[in-house]
């Protein structure tokens, strides 16, 4: 963990000042020095305890060193110092919340060599890990080894298991046999009950149950929380009852509940899908305004419907707005506005943002291949038609260097292009390029060839001779 930190420890250690001193050390591995300077001191008779030792493996886990805090449960058996179920919690926790909980079961299941019974806290704590990481199998046998060791059922471990039912369709029915049985368990449903459940039914498109659950719950005196609230107004945008949602923006207002970035993002997802940008534009200047910082999917929404409504303008400021903030649009967020833009003849600011692209780094990749292809060749197809064939040229050389395919229609377009404009040494260079990557000129290209060679008054020695080397070298390719 590093070199020891030379520490002059006064005569009369004690656990509570080393817990004060590691509690004020922000470095963590300047903390651990420290710990180990004290154990140096076991000689005077100081000896770390399980509140010095749960400190350091706290610490070591907020930082992922997993292993260190482990060995640190293995010094404390040595040491014989009382270990506790917190401890091994906090380690559990730790490799939850970096998705690894199939090592949170493994160091659950270690208590039993510290002599500990993990207690209905164990069990609900790992319960909750498996479900948040989407094993909902092997939550639901966990929940049944739970009973079977006789735990008893609580409303915190119901409402758990009614979360991972919900996760899919073929379970929710039994979350909601389980949420209309919890009484006769003497278990009451709660707000976090129906929050779930409405989480649940509207993720999976069940927005009238949801609904019924909505009204339910108001009627039995529970508060809505911002996240509930949210959850419907999403699945009743996806469900296009748009009015529906912003009256529960309004009610939200209404009972003092203040909307997040998650429930302006998706009520202007809705309003953009449903053709009204405008409004979308309205909600983010309410963000603003209340100091809610738009984040990629609020921005997302908002490209995507304004040039869905051809609002071109509007869409590039909202990238620059992005940009502003310090997020970095995507290769997607790019190609809406580059497919815009060709769509209203504005080709050569499409080429502007495809070099933008270039220059801030964004390269194709597997997910984002296809898209590239498309954006690159359909604005040098859009460049050729009399806009900028120079530039169209470049940007052909530029996917090429960066193997971007180039689809036959753009070699069609570019060769037509140039020969008309007689300028045959690219047209020749380009149709060479088309034939060795496999592209098979139809006859209307080899007109244009031909023709642009007479019109420069070509021989027919030299026209014969260039249509030999070319159709050797597509033979060669086919080969």
């Amino acid at each position: 963990m590093g070199s020891k930190t030379l520490f002059k420890w006064p005569k009369q250690i004690t656990n509570s000042l080393v817990v004060q001193l590691i509690k004020a050390e922000k470095d963590v591995h300047k903390a651990v020095n420290m710990f180990d300077s004290a154990t140096a001191e076991y000689g005077n008779g100081f000896r770390h305890d399980h509140e010095t030792f749960g400190l350091i493996i706290s610490r070591l886990v907020t930082v992922n060193q997993f292993r260190p805090a482990e060995g640190m449960l293995e010094r404390m058996k040595q040491e014989k110092c009382m270990v506790t179920e917190d401890i091994f919690l906090s380690i559990c926790r730790g490799y939850g919340r970096v998705h690894r909980p199939l090592d949170a079961i493994r160091v659950f299941h270690k208590m039993e060599g510290f002599q500990l019974r993990p207690t209905q806290k164990a069990y609900l704590t790992i319960l909750d890990i498996l479900v948040e990481e989407n094993h909902v199998k092997r939550a639901i046998g966990f929940y049944r080894e739970m009973r079977e060791l006789g735990i008893p059922s609580s409303v915190v471990s119901l409402n758990i298991l009614i979360k991972a039912l919900c996760k899919n369709k073929e379970t929710v029915d039994s979350a909601l046999r389980i949420f209309q049985e919890m009484p006769n368990r003497g278990c009451q449903p709660d707000s976090y009950t129906y929050g779930t459940l409405i989480n649940g039914l509207c993720r999976l498109g069940n927005i009238s149950e949801a609904k019924e659950l909505f009204k339910e719950m108001e009627q039995k005196g529970f508060s809505a929380s911002v996240v509930t609230y949210t959850s419907l107004i999403h699945g009743l945008c996806q469900s296009n009852n748009l009015d529906e949602a912003i009256g529960l923006l309004e009610e939200m207002k209404r009972n003092d509940i203040e909307p997040n970035v998650f429930t302006y993002s998706s009520l202007m997802d809705g309003l953009c899908k449903g053709g009204h940008s405008s409004q979308a534009m309205q909600l983010l200047e309410v963000m603003d305004k209340k100091h809610h910082l738009p984040n990629m999917v609020t921005y997302s929404t908002l490209i995507n419907g304004l040039c869905k409504e051809r609002k071109l303008r509007e869409a590039v400021e909202i990238l620059d707005r992005m940009r502003i903030q310090g997020l970095k649009p995507n290769a997607g967020l790019y190609g809406k506005i580059i497919s815009g833009l060709c769509a209203a003849g504005s080709y050569q600011e499409a080429a502007n943002f495809i070099d933008e692209m270039v220059l801030g780094g964004i390269s194709p990749n597997r997910a984002s291949w296809s898209l590239h292809v498309r954006m690159h060749n359909m604005v040098v197809q859009g460049l050729c038609n009399n806009v900028d064939p120079p530039r169209a040229f470049q940007l052909y050389l530029s996917m090429r260097t960066r193997c971007i395919s180039v689809e036959i229609d753009t070699f069609d377009c570019l060769v037509k292009c140039f020969c008309k404009r007689g300028d045959l040494h690219k047209a020749a260079r380009i149709l060479e390029e088309m034939v060795l990557d496999g592209c098979i000129p139809d006859e209307g290209v080899w007109n244009v060839v031909i023709g642009g060679l007479w019109d420069r008054k070509k021989v027919r020695e030299a026209t014969e001779q260039l249509l030999v080397e070319l159709q050797q070298k597509f033979v060669e390719a086919e080969s």
